[in-house]
């Protein structure tokens, strides 16, 4: 019910915000910074990645003291409301309110990734290893229905704004807005039934004397760098998340600047561009389940590698396409390869890493989640700023794809699994 309810936004923020600050807050001709004229592409790639770079920072840390301290679901609540507060927020900015446009967008998008960061650590809590894969893949498919229902609501709204006596502006800030207001209630939903199990430890005689959250930040410090080094020895899960930092540096890049590129540079009209991100939400629902399907059959890596090799195509076909059909086309492709090759891999790292660490540990898949996050789309904001064309930053994108799939192909499970078992782990 979390993806069910934070699905709301990064639908939201990958759909309609972008295209909102692209033709409404900045407009055509771009804006101007310290004497040189950015294009809105250009600014969106180095905000995402600049919200990737402060979860890279602080998700470890944080991961440490939330499983020490049992405080997994304060994190979650905490991050998700102050995300959804400042998507809100989003509703008061106007044409030319670049800086702060970008501000709130940056909080609320650290509020989504950091909320997640605590949210995927309850996977070990709620799932065996051997149905892993199923409940990943059905939060992801709730996440899509949820966000597609909100993003269906808010395009009605863009789309008949007439009817509803409202200028398109006026309705796209509603409809910006109205995703935060969705998280926001849905998650109370979600925290009323969500339980933590309590941790057992203590805290260390040496933090006693300093000031509680002094002490609880020196502790976290201290556990990064510990599980850090732990981590340094397991070779096939430390190989993994080389990998997934890799391909998820191209799947990152795809999702948070797709609407964007339809918008400046192929120039497709914006109900085109929100009409083919609504119908990916509701393809990535049988993509997610479907791949669940797969991994049975075939194992969980394989199933990702074959999803890595049609992201190879998508970008390799964005490169060529023009109309809107194409557009579309292409969106159908990424709906049933989306949720899969995410939810897969949050399942297959989950079930590597140990039950009574998992924020810890998940804290570390953010910090190789999110420094992708931050190099994806600042390689494509510079090559698109040099190049003054976004079709070479989209194909260039293979590059991930196909060293993430080396490096995963060289992954072995079965070594990987075993050795969270040991006790030096």
């Amino acid at each position: 019910m979390y993806d069910w309810a934070n699905s709301a936004y990064i639908t939201t923020a990958v759909g309609l915000l972008p295209i909102y600050f692209a033709s409404t807050i900045i407009g055509d001709n771009g804006t101007v910074i310290f004497g040189k004229t950015y294009r809105a592409d250009t600014l969106w790639g180095f905000a995402v990645g600049l919200a990737g770079a402060f979860s890279f920072v602080c998700a470890p840390v944080l991961g440490a003291i939330a499983d020490f301290s049992s405080t997994k679901k304060r994190f979650l609540t905490a991050f998700g409301y102050t995300g959804a507060l400042f998507c809100i927020l989003l509703y008061f900015t106007r044409t030319g309110d670049v800086f702060k446009t970008l501000l709130f967008f940056l909080i609320s998008q650290v509020g989504f990734v950091n909320g997640n960061v605590f949210y995927d650590a309850f996977l070990p809590h709620v799932a065996s290893d051997e149905k892993m894969d199923d409940v990943s893949g059905k939060g992801y498919a709730y996440g899509y229905v949820g966000g597609g229902l909100q993003f269906a609501i808010a395009l009605l709204l863009v789309s008949l704004h007439d009817k509803f006596g409202l200028s398109k502006e006026h309705a796209a800030r509603i409809g910006i807005a109205s995703a935060g207001l969705w998280w926001a209630l849905f998650t109370i939903y979600c925290m009323r039934f969500l339980h933590e199990p309590h941790a057992n430890e203590a805290l260390p005689e040496k933090y006693r004397r300093r000031p509680r959250w002094l002490a609880f930040l020196s502790l976290g410090v201290e556990r990064t760098w510990h599980t850090a080094k732990r981590a340094m020895q397991f070779r096939h899960l430390i190989l993994f998340l080389l990998a997934y930092m890799t391909y998820n540096e191209g799947i990152q890049t795809v999702i948070n600047m797709a609407t964007i590129y339809g918008s400046n540079e192929l120039h497709l009209p914006a109900s085109a561009l929100m009409f083919t991100l609504l119908i990916i939400q509701f393809v990535a629902i049988f993509g997610s389940i479907g791949f669940s399907k797969i991994a049975d059959r075939l194992g969980t890596r394989r199933a990702i590698i074959f999803g890595l090799l049609i992201w190879s195509g998508v970008v390799v076909y964005a490169y060529f396409i023009n109309s809107t059909k194409e557009f579309f086309a292409l969106g159908m492709i990424v709906g049933l390869t989306l949720g899969g090759t995410q939810a897969l891999s949050r399942s297959y790292y989950g079930s590597m890493i140990p039950e009574d660490s998992s924020a810890e540990f998940f804290g570390f898949y953010t910090v190789f989640s999110k420094f992708s996050a931050i190099w994806g789309p600042w390689a494509f904001a510079a090559i698109t700023y040099f190049s003054h064309s976004a079709r070479t930053a989209i194909v260039s994108l293979i590059t991930f794809f196909i060293v993430g799939l080396i490096l995963l192909v060289c992954v072995d499970e079965t070594k990987a699994r075993a050795a969270r078992t040991l006790a030096a782990f």
